[in-house]
């Protein structure tokens, strides 16, 4: 499952630019928090544990909030407010005229580990930025509604926080049902179950993470990691009047507090999220993700010892965590959704379809990539295939009716009130327009004279 061509962009996929492969990831940590090593052989999906609460409320970056932990907000009166730390006083080894302490880090403690509500949103430079990102959006929220350039989510005043808070939730739910799950699933199934309900994910009380979700279809983001981006002007593969060097998978696992090296960040390592999400009129093409197809990023077949996971072949470990659980088989799958599955033949399709007819996985194929092979064959690589899709569409679509406090289960009618490109909708790139600082390391306050 090596991509051998990882560096080819005829393995990019031109559906979905590079940084909805991390939101996804945060997304991901925003409803699971499965603290059992990878590593460990499970035989009961029972005995999954998820230490997060199983909803779209971002609970991940809002932790239990400024009265319970303080320490994530600024001192009273401003405690409606995030933190937000400073890169490093030391001037990094990339443009020495980057002023070396600006405000665009996540906080951090004396050793270096982020103060954020999810640790893991600081296991790669990526990730820890689009953290960054959101607490920055919450906060131009907050002083919108201070200001009144932006109107509280109802006539029922609360405190500020609240108010920010229930905005920022919602327009992060938009994005999620509107934005990124229709880039990486088959809209018309997303749009399927919004319209007749819900078949397979039917939760009789409170709503959980059906391990089909998340130890295998909703581990479609590996398969769309780069091996190497254009970072900002600084961490680039192209041309320009500044030093050149890729954004490696590798310096993006060091630059974190997870790593225990590089934090806090060099100001030459501030994220450039027009190259990660496609603006229009801004001057900059957005990197792309790569295919949803059963080849991965060579480096995550040896994540860096400093990784979060060290050492683990991701590939083999996903499988392998498939088969302790007990997952059934992607045909099983289909078939109980009454989906024609992929036939052997399809499966054995391709180098990696080769390896797995050896082993008999053509017939009964490991669910985590039987999906990403239903991609590949039925998805045109751009997006999940119909079993893929129906698993996402209908847990996404689920968590968010079984939440109380959502918007499509309380009010259903919404649309977003924040500015946008379109007036009623939102997407990521509204959302970090609105939050300002697209490409700071550009911005002639931010460079030494």
């Amino acid at each position: 499952m090596k991509d051998a061509n990882s560096a080819d962009p005829k393995g990019d996929n031109e559906d979905v630019p590079a940084g909805f492969t991390y939101l996804g990831q945060f997304i991901d940590h925003d409803i699971t928090f499965d603290t059992t090593p990878i590593q460990e052989v499970l035989v009961d999906p029972l005995a999954l544990h998820n230490f997060r609460t199983p909803a779209l409320d971002l609970d991940c970056l809002y932790g239990r909030g400024p009265g319970d932990q303080p320490f994530l907000y600024q001192l009273p009166p401003n405690d409606a407010l995030f933190v937000i730390g400073r890169t490093n006083a030391t001037p990094g080894g990339g443009d020495p005229k980057v002023k070396p302490s600006l405000d665009f880090d996540l906080p951090r403690g004396p050793q270096g580990q982020a103060i954020i509500g999810d640790p893991r949103n600081d296991e790669n430079l990526i990730v820890a930025q689009l953290h960054l990102a959101f607490m920055r959006f919450h906060n131009k929220v907050v002083e919108g509604l201070q200001k009144g350039t932006v109107a509280p989510p109802s006539g029922l005043r609360r405190s500020l926080f609240e108010e920010a808070r229930q905005l920022v939730i919602w327009h992060y739910q938009w994005i999620v049902l509107n934005d990124f799950l229709k880039r990486v699933i088959d809209k018309d199934v997303l749009e399927d179950v919004l319209e007749k309900g819900r078949s397979f994910y039917l939760p009789q009380g409170d709503a959980f993470i059906p391990v089909e979700f998340s130890a295998a279809a909703y581990r479609l983001g590996h398969s769309m990691v780069r091996e190497a981006y254009d970072y900002n002007e600084v961490f680039t593969f192209k041309d320009g009047p500044r030093k050149a060097v890729p954004a490696s998978l590798r310096l993006l696992f060091r630059f974190s507090g997870r790593s225990g090296t590089g934090v806090p960040i060099p100001s030459d390592w501030i994220i450039d999220w027009r190259r990660f999400f496609q603006f229009q009129n801004d001057g900059v093409t957005a990197g792309l993700s790569r295919k949803l197809d059963p080849f991965l990023a060579p480096t995550l077949s040896e994540i860096p010892d400093h990784g979060v996971l060290p050492g683990v072949n991701l590939p083999i470990a996903n499988l392998r965590r498939g088969r302790s659980l007990g997952l059934p088989s992607g045909q099983n799958v289909a078939r109980r959704m009454r989906i024609k599955p992929l036939s052997p033949e399809d499966i054995a399709k391709g180098p990696d379809g080769q390896v797995a007819a050896k082993h008999n996985l053509h017939l009964e194929t490991p669910l985590w990539y039987y999906i990403l092979k239903e991609a590949e064959q039925r998805g045109n690589s751009k997006n999940l295939g119909p079993v893929g899709s129906r698993i996402l569409a209908e847990v996404f679509v689920g968590l968010l009716e079984c939440d109380a406090s959502s918007f499509l289960a309380s009010n259903p009618q919404w649309k977003p009130t924040l500015p946008s490109s379109k007036p009623g909708t939102f997407t990521m790139t509204d959302l970090l327009r609105f939050s300002g600082d697209l490409s700071p390391i550009n911005d002639a306050k931010n460079l030494l004279p």
